[in-house]
């Protein structure tokens, strides 16, 4: 599904170059679910952007299902991202204004979908929280709102879905409860991957990439899904 061959990334500030990434190679399976873990300042958010499309590489190639994603326009790559790929952030970046099924409806908005309400509910109902869907964010605990901003991601049917620090905000109980939703997107044919600095959220997954650096410093199997 995806492969990054010698990817780097150099941002450039003045005459100062700094290196985000160095010579990455990595693939993804359809149908995997793995954490990206490292210190701040080791590649993760650069290398989860560079696979959502948020960001391009300095060098090095990025296939995505077979397609070199170099050649494709700016246009092609902005229908992708909100077709192909579901976002979740570790702040929720929900419009405080507008209901849980009015921020989940948002994809479906900018992407010309049909049946934009019922899919928005369909996806609410997908993360437990139909009940809710009429609620304002101000109205909903921070759990609420990350099972909405889940909601808001699978809402296009996404084969993959990217996850940056999708617990950071969040305690313990109601970690595992997130978690457990993404377990089941993955059982259910989804590819997760996840940004976390959270030794016990990233051994919930079933394979972990560890960077320092810039670089990929070790890449586990970790093998059972944790129950």
């Amino acid at each position: 599904m995806i492969e990054l061959e010698n990817v780097s990334k150099i941002y450039r500030m003045g005459k100062v170059e700094v290196s985000a990434l160095k010579g990455v190679n990595l693939t993804i399976g359809q149908g995997e679910m793995l954490a990206i873990v490292g210190a701040s300042g080791s590649g993760k958010s650069t290398l989860m952007n560079i696979i959502g499309f948020l960001d391009k590489p300095t060098s090095g190639s990025y296939m995505l299902d077979g397609a070199d994603v170099s050649r494709l326009s700016d246009d092609r790559l902005a229908v992708m991202r909100n077709k192909e790929i579901g976002f979740v952030f570790q702040e929720y970046n929900l419009l405080s204004r507008a209901s849980a099924v009015a921020n989940v409806e948002l994809p479906l908005i900018y992407g010309g979908g049909s049946h934009k309400h019922r899919r928005a509910l369909e996806a609410l109902e997908r993360v437990g929280l139909a009940a809710r869907a009429n609620h304002k964010p101000t109205e909903l605990s921070g759990g609420e709102q990350q099972r909405v901003a889940i909601a808001r991601a699978l809402v296009n049917n996404p084969p993959l879905v990217l996850a940056d620090e999708p617990t950071g905000n969040l305690d313990s109980a109601v970690t595992a409860e997130i978690i457990a939703i993404f377990r089941q997107l993955n059982q259910d044919g989804i590819t997760v991957v996840m940004i976390t600095h959270e030794a016990d959220v990233a051994e919930q997954t079933r394979r972990i990439i560890r960077l320092l650096d810039g670089k990929i410093i070790s890449d586990e199997k970790v093998g059972q899904i944790a129950k």
